[in-house]
């Protein structure tokens, strides 16, 4: 799925781009994993990222495979708890 059908679902929804984007669930979701303990390798596998060492990028395939498995599922757990009115703390910016 591209992020423009992303952004349209969004707009339809009645979300502006201030309010929310594509990108701004893939930055939620690395900043919540990377809070959760999840390796940062991982996790930049899962969200297709490119590694940037070069070397490495050359020489690692490593899929992570796993981990990635378990990592969504908490995901995917986490998320549900939510949708069925799990405790949410806002976070609130300059406060």
């Amino acid at each position: 799925m591209s992020e423009n059908a992303i952004t349209a679902a969004l707009r339809a929804l009645g979300y502006d781009g201030q309010t929310m984007t594509a990108h701004g669930f893939r930055s939620s979701a690395s900043t919540l994993l990377h809070e959760q303990g999840y390796p940062s390798d991982v996790i930049e596998r899962q969200l297709a990222h490119k590694e940037g060492n070069a070397v490495k990028d050359a020489y690692n395939r490593a899929q992570h495979l796993p981990e990635r498995i378990r990592m969504m599922q908490a995901w995917a757990d986490y998320l549900d708890g939510l949708r069925k009115g799990a405790d949410v703390v806002p976070i609130r910016r300059g406060q």
